[in-house]
């Protein structure tokens, strides 16, 4: 796509012009809107696609004795600020083109188990079923990073049918325990607050909360087994 004045739209652009930068004209304003938001269609109906599948999943599960191992389900698409970050992180250009082909978490979908096993068993449903291509696994519960973070990623495709043609649209699938979820958005908080300038007893403490995470899944889980048995 191209402006009026014939220069290829790119990302940076639309960007610039999010911010109401004096210098943008209402027509190239309009036009690096629409792009933009062509551009996100795509990953707006494949998280929409993914949704249905969980939602389906769940629904199912709820209905066996043993009960559903999802607690609850969220989702998110990138804002144009934090592609932005993402990109210039991955020295990524920002373009459309280099958007699409580098960043393959703009879709995500976030689903919250009961337990750590849990985490598996649906990651495996969603991904045996026959239009989830399964691209990429981050098991960050097997090796959590280095402060503390426990959760499963994976990148999946999933086919999106549009009126002339099927598009595979990535989607970024974390699955976590209540405990995990818990203490990555306080985490998420405190350091939104602060900044990457955490001081060293602060990281400290907060491994040692995220290990204080961890064996209380490992012990819940234990406690939810001897009492009901595991789950089939």
């Amino acid at each position: 796509m191209t402006d009026a004045d014939g220069q290829k739209v790119s990302f940076d652009r639309y960007a610039g012009a999010a911010l109401a930068l004096p210098d943008t004209q209402p027509e190239t304003l309009h036009e690096l809107m629409a792009e933009f938001n062509r551009f996100m269609m795509v990953y707006r109906f494949g998280l929409a696609e993914m949704s249905t599948k969980v939602s389906i999943l769940a629904e199912e599960l709820s209905h066996r004795t043993a009960g559903n191992p999802i607690e609850h389900v969220s989702t998110r698409l990138k804002t144009p600020a934090s592609l932005t970050a993402k990109a210039q992180r991955i020295d990524c250009p920002l373009t459309f083109d280099d958007l699409r082909e580098r960043i393959r978490d703009i879709a995500g979908i976030r689903i919250v188990c009961s337990f750590a096993s849990d985490v598996y068993t649906v990651a495996g449903m969603l991904t045996r079923q026959p239009d989830v291509t399964l691209v990429q696994t981050k098991d960050y519960i097997a090796e959590p990073k280095p402060n503390g973070y426990r959760s499963l990623h994976l990148i999946v495709e999933i086919p999106v049918f549009m009126s002339e043609r099927v598009i595979s649209v990535p989607v970024e699938v974390q699955l976590r325990t209540v405990a995990m979820d818990f203490w990555a958005s306080l985490e998420h908080k405190i350091y939104y607050k602060h900044g990457q300038d955490i001081p060293a007893p602060l990281r400290a403490e907060l491994m040692a909360t995220a290990e204080d995470a961890a064996r209380l899944d490992v012990r819940m889980e234990r406690l939810h087994q001897q009492i009901h048995g595991p789950r089939h």
